[in-house]
């Protein structure tokens, strides 16, 4: 069976949801995957909605739509609300724990995790990289590459002018896999 995997990656805007979308495409790229990536921006990018398609598959992808994903990372509340139920049942999603309450979560049909990104991100020394934490968490629990793929990537979405960060990012996204049993 060929790798085939859907997400949705949803929060609010400034929390670095398109920056991992398109991470997570980079990484599949340089993976050899086929790869589809669509951003989504709500009324403002920065406080308002934001959320990201991306496609990863070995075979050609059909098409960029999706209405029932197999899997999600969810930044927050409203974007949980809005998601959940949707995804597929049996699905996967990340769930950050530092902003959602666990009471919200579906555990029942859909494989859950409640992963801390703040909390993390915190200890690291940067609020901000809650979503690398996030991001390491989802491709831990998905399987659908090695972690180091995605932190190979890492030079392809981050600007010149911040390169002393990928030290950190790589770190984020590390303990983001980590923090999956």
């Amino acid at each position: 069976m060929s790798k085939y995997l859907d997400s949705i990656i949803a929060g609010f805007g400034g929390q670095g949801v398109m920056l991992i979308g398109n991470l997570l495409a980079y990484a599949g790229m340089n993976a050899g995957l086929n790869v589809t990536y669509i951003p989504v921006y709500g009324p403002e990018m920065r406080g308002g909605t934001a959320n990201c398609t991306v496609v990863l598959s070995e075979e050609e992808i059909g098409s960029p739509i999706i209405r029932s994903p197999h899997s999600l990372i969810m930044m927050n509340r409203p974007s949980l609300e809005k998601f959940q139920p949707v995804l597929m049942d049996g699905g996967v999603q990340i769930v950050n724990s530092s902003l959602i309450d666990k009471e919200l979560v579906d555990t029942d049909r859909i494989k859950s995790y409640l992963v801390p990104a703040n909390d993390i991100a915190d200890k690291i020394g940067n609020t901000r990289m809650a979503n690398m934490v996030a991001l390491g968490a989802f491709i831990k629990a998905t399987g659908i590459m090695d972690i180091k793929a995605v932190i190979d990537s890492l030079p392809n979405v981050i600007s010149a002018h911040y390169t002393h960060l990928i030290p950190k990012n790589a770190e984020a996204l590390q303990a983001g896999a980590d923090a999956i049993a």
